[in-house]
Parts: structure tokens; C-alpha cells; sequence
């Protein structure tokens, strides 16, 4: 099972962008969101062409859901919205870090962030 549309989706994603972009072999990069002013690492998602368009033009972070297969906006149904402030490549292009302003929980289980509950070295 593909955790891609079937058919390529259509994206308005600059062309100059998409260029640079190392993709994983299902057309994805990793999306690392943190807290812009904190730097609290919040949660890693994945975004595809369009995903990243959407979050680059809209203020709002845009990621594809592999085990639902469609797009979502963070807070969408949760409230738990994540307004952008910036959004940059790392050094290789094939991951995303976008510094976010974080309103409630960032993670699904309702905690601050996705990376609290597990530590495995402190």
C-alpha cells in the first residue's frame, strides 16, 4: 500500500523549491515543527510538494497523513493550531524544520510535545 496518492498531485509548489527537495522514495520529507521562540522541539510530520506549498502560503502547517492517506492542517479539529513563522531545508534538503508558534498540545495524546513521554537517555 502506497502511502501516496495513486496519481501524482498537482502542486503549486515553486519549481525553484521543488528542485532542491531530496524526497523519500514515497515523495515525502520528515517536517520537524518547533517552538520559534523556545526552540522546544514540538513534533515530526511529513510533507509532500503540495504540503509544503500550502504551509508556505498559508500560514498554517499542512502535512500528509500516511496512515489516512489525505492532507491535514494542524488544529483543524483539535484547536490546537500551529501558525508559521519560518520554514527552512536543512543542509542535504531532505528535511524541513518549521519554527512555529504552537497553541496547546502539539502531539495527538494531548501533550506539549511529541518528544516528552519516552526518554530514552535524560
Amino acid at each position: 500500500m502506497s502511502s501516496t496518492p495513486s496519481t501524482p498531485q498537482p502542486s503549486s509548489l515553486d519549481p525553484a523549491i521543488a528542485a532542491r527537495l531530496k524526497r523519500s522514495t514515497d515523495g515525502l520529507v520528515p517536517a520537524i515543527a518547533q517552538q520559534y521562540d523556545t526552540g522546544e522541539v514540538l513534533m515530526l510530520g511529513w510533507m509532500d510538494d503540495e504540503a509544503l506549498h500550502r504551509t508556505l502560503t498559508t500560514g498554517r502547517c499542512t502535512y500528509w497523513s500516511r496512515s489516512r492517506r489525505e492532507y491535514w492542517v494542524k488544529g483543524d479539529t483539535s484547536g490546537h493550531v500551529q501558525h508559521v513563522k519560518s520554514v527552512a531545508l536543512d543542509c542535504d534538503a531532505d528535511t524541513v524544520l518549521v519554527k512555529v508558534d504552537q497553541v496547546g498540545a502539539a502531539c495527538h495524546t494531548g501533550d506539549r510535545t511529541c518528544f516528552d513521554a519516552d526518554v530514552l537517555l535524560g
